[in-house]
């Protein structure tokens, strides 16, 4: 991994202190949370290694390649009336409609940029989450649905057919599985804690029809750490994806995994996410680097800033070499080598591992 110094202006970060009007009324999921991130990348020189993008609305258009119209017209509605609880852990105020299109235009912006290669990878520090959002239904603490929309939009604009979608966040993205768990278009990757919320993601569900064998999920056991990600990362995650050849990697980048998240109750490290990271762009570089992350979840906002620095550090300073050390030797607890297994067996006919 380079230094500070050896950082070159390759990196986006898309943010806009609009992010902060969605209210949620006392909910973990704050404005508080992307506002002291922001500070602390400035505070900490972050910012001027890396290219500042302005954010657009996505379109109801654009959204309504992932969700029915009719549910977009319901949060409209919601908005209008002032917000409160929309059900299924979902609160808002009166600007949640409009900083719910702002999320996911600004996912598609990070896109944009990196597939026009204006920047070489970017990160999407916004608000409201997307991972857990269906097609119609809001659902912990997300509206709209921003990795997936994101990679619909991909898929119709640019005309790709391999996209990579990489969720580490605590919690299992529902709503991204059931978007695309027909669709070979786009392969899933989830890791996990095992029956966190929303109590999906077991690892035999593989994908159906033509998407068998493009739904992984990988449910680890509480207080799984940076060895244990790291190892999912090597022994599953690296083989499926340099064998898919993704044209595009986006990343459901959730941090509620931290050992100090007020909600998750993982024990990953700003360590253990700075190699994650360094995987997931030797992965990119098959697709000349096109890598885009978007915020999920991450409670603690110390936490939070820690890791999106580490995560941010990683991407604008990733060399060929800087992910070439192997996970073996590291002390992976016996239990996650038995979810390794058993999810090699299940995509086995589909991927090869290569042990």
């Amino acid at each position: 991994m380079k230094n500070m110094e050896g950082i070159g202006l390759r990196t986006g970060l898309i943010y806009d202190a609009a992010y902060l009007d969605h209210e949620t009324h006392g909910c973990p999921e704050s404005p508080a949370r992307v506002k002291h991130t922001y500070e602390i990348l400035k505070i900490a020189g972050m910012l001027e290694k890396l290219v500042t993008i302005k954010p657009r609305p996505a379109t109801v258009e654009e959204v309504s390649l992932v969700h029915l119209p009719a549910y977009i017209e319901r949060v409209k509605e919601f908005s209008k009336r002032g917000g409160g609880s929309f059900g299924n852990n979902t609160t808002g105020s009166p600007e949640t409609f409009e900083t719910a299109l702002l999320a996911a235009g600004g996912t598609l912006s990070a896109v944009e940029a990196v597939l026009e290669g204006r920047v070489e990878s970017a990160f999407a520090l916004v608000r409201p989450p997307g991972h857990h959002a269906r097609p119609g239904q809001a659902m912990g603490y997300c509206f709209f649905n921003n990795a997936a929309i994101a990679a619909r939009y991909a898929i119709k604009r640019y005309g790709l057919s391999r996209v990579l979608i990489i969720d580490w966040d605590e919690h299992h993205g529902n709503g991204t599985e059931e978007i695309f768990y027909s669709d070979p278009s786009v392969l899933y990757f989830s890791v996990h804690r095992d029956w966190s919320y929303p109590g999906t993601g077991q690892a035999a569900k593989a994908g159906d029809g033509e998407g068998k064998g493009f739904n992984i999920n990988v449910p680890l056991p509480k207080r799984s750490g940076d060895a244990d990600y790291e190892h999912v990362f090597r022994r599953i995650l690296r083989p499926v994806a340099l064998a898919y050849r993704p044209q595009l990697v986006l990343v459901s980048a959730g941090f509620d995994a931290h050992r100090d998240d007020l909600i998750g109750q993982m024990s990953l490290t700003p360590y253990g996410y700075m190699a994650l990271t360094g995987i997931v762009c030797e992965i990119a570089t098959c697709c000349g680097g096109a890598l885009a992350a978007v915020l999920e979840g991450g409670y603690n906002p110390g936490a939070l800033a820690e890791s999106v620095f580490a995560v941010l550090h990683t991407m604008a300073g990733w060399d060929a070499g800087s992910s070439s050390q192997p996970a073996d030797e590291k002390p992976v607890k016996v239990n996650v080598m038995g979810i390794i297994e058993e999810v090699v067996k299940i995509h086995g006919s589909y991927w090869d591992f290569g042990f």
